[in-house]
């Protein structure tokens, strides 16, 4: 089980702008009471039989309860019968919500990179990434949590080298990476500027909610050199 981060924004690369903040309707959050974007909650549900159940795509029918997106807050909701308040209910909390919740979020996130792969917007491959990088192509660089260091590196430092902000996405690994783009691994990747970039991002900061981002931590101490 990873730990998530906390307040710090993941580096999700190109220029200034490529990254999305939270859109959409307001919520309030049944634990925190903080008030925040949708796309930075996740809404609960009750299933026919009382069961509390995560609606990732905010789609399903009936009444839902929301929480911000972090391994914590869910966790607290459980503990402090949040769900059996929000619902005014009495409801049935099924064992490991919390990972239930991080695995949806991450079939999420593999969904919308097909998505971006089937409409052309993903580049894959050492060598394809930097190559689109100097053709100037911007977007969100993918770095596989378990991929080589000096790659990974030898990557990062070219966009920086070429671009004003540099982000980057590396809390998949590069066997789920894979699982996206239907190969057995995938350790660089480059999704295009655009809307599904925008779609990706947002899709991305709840799944580090429940995980951890390294690329906060990748790059730091040769950023200071």
């Amino acid at each position: 089980m990873t730990k998530p981060h906390r307040k710090s924004e993941p580096r999700v690369t190109g220029t200034a702008g490529d990254t999305a903040d939270g859109e959409g309707p307001v919520r309030q959050c049944a634990v925190t009471r903080e008030r925040l974007a949708q796309t930075e909650m996740v809404r609960f549900v009750l299933s026919p039989d009382m069961v509390v159940t995560p609606d990732i795509n905010s789609k399903l029918p009936g009444r839902g309860v929301w929480v911000k997106a972090d391994r914590d807050s869910i966790a607290l909701a459980v503990s402090k019968g949040a769900f059996a308040r929000g619902f005014k209910a009495q409801v049935k909390v099924p064992e490991g919500l919390v990972d239930q919740v991080e695995a949806l979020l991450l079939q999420r996130c593999l969904s919308v990179l097909g998505m971006a792969k089937k409409a052309g917007g993903v580049i894959l491959g050492y060598d394809q990434v930097k190559d689109a990088l100097r053709k100037k192509t911007h977007g969100i660089l993918l770095e596989a949590s378990d991929g080589a260091e000096d790659g990974r590196n030898k990557v990062y430092f070219l966009a920086k080298a070429l671009y004003s902000s540099v982000n980057v996405a590396g809390a998949l690994t590069s066997a789920e990476l894979g699982m996206a783009f239907g190969r057995d691994r995938v350790i660089h990747g480059l999704v295009r500027k655009g809307a599904i970039a925008k779609t990706w991002t947002l899709a991305y900061r709840r799944l580090t909610g429940f995980r951890e981002a390294p690329e906060l931590n990748w790059f730091k101490d040769q950023d200071r050199s």
